[in-house]
């Protein structure tokens, strides 16, 4: 089968899968010409679908998707820039979770947003853990703060400067600051031998973080589990991620237990123009 068959009934030959393609294998020769694969276009394609769904006419099929499997940009949806400015301004880093679980599905819900989030070459490279269950996540906080510890006594002034004194403090004296008594916990990973592989999952996480409020949920990043992730080898045997593989963020999710009620103000942005 071809890399993509194009329907000649509907295809209006205006050329806009040639234009958007990234790859710049799609070619129409003569005038009376249909778009065509140029030589080599299988082995350059990255199936984005950006020819299938640029076309108003449902004209192109890409051998691995049709118009059908694309649904369609509904313009009432899409936010105005008073309603996104809104949105990415009222975000919160959430601190304090309710003692609720969140559903499997909607857990599920939230990584099916997050899947869209653009990649390198479209590789779609970011792989996910989901920690349910919230005994699990509390283990795992502990075994952080061991890795605190350790640091604490070996490279105190990293450690200080990191204010990693005060967390493990506040752990023993029951109040959790590495994963703040979230239920959930979500690790995105992925190989350590793809180049694009840390930045396709941070982008991902973003978009999770970015898409759990309009499920009800709140999220943070979880910087020192992260960070421990990466050097502490219990907690690595503990995430048992497959060979090769490293956790290149993870995000506490769960309910918000407070709203909040106001946005405030940032520091105005250092620009160069040139």
């Amino acid at each position: 089968m071809s890399l993509f068959t194009v329907d000649e009934k509907e295809c209006r030959r205006d050329g806009l899968c040639v234009a958007e393609c990234p790859a710049k294998i799609i070619e129409i020769i003569g005038e009376k010409g249909f778009p065509t694969p140029v030589d080599g276009a299988e082995e350059l394609c990255i199936h984005c679908g950006h020819c299938v769904s640029i076309c108003p006419h449902e004209a192109l099929f890409l051998k691995t998707m049709s118009p059908k499997d694309c649904l369609p940009v509904q313009k009432e949806l899409l936010l105005s820039p008073e309603h996104c400015e809104h949105f990415l301004r009222s975000r919160r880093s959430i601190r304090s979770y309710k003692e609720k679980r969140v559903s499997r599905d909607l857990l599920q819900k939230l990584i099916e947003i997050a899947r869209y989030a653009p990649t390198g070459h479209n590789s779609q490279s970011a792989n996910w853990l989901v920690i349910e269950d919230p005994t699990e996540v509390r283990r795992l906080a502990g075994l952080v703060a061991d890795w605190m510890r350790s640091l604490l006594a070996e490279r105190a002034e990293y450690a200080l400067l990191m204010h990693m004194d005060r967390v493990v403090d506040s752990w023993d004296k029951g109040s959790d600051r590495i994963l703040r008594g979230a239920p959930h916990l979500v690790v995105a990973h992925g190989l350590s031998t793809m180049p694009i592989s840390q930045s396709s999952c941070f982008i991902a996480l973003t978009y999770l973080e970015l898409a759990a409020p309009s499920l009800g949920l709140g999220t943070c990043w979880a910087g020192y589990f992260t960070a421990a992730a990466n050097f502490h080898p219990p907690l690595q045997e503990a995430l048992a991620l497959p060979q090769g593989h490293l956790p290149y963020g993870a995000v506490m999710v769960g309910y918000p237990k407070y709203r909040y009620q106001r946005m405030p103000p940032r520091n105005k942005p250092e620009i160069t123009w040139r």
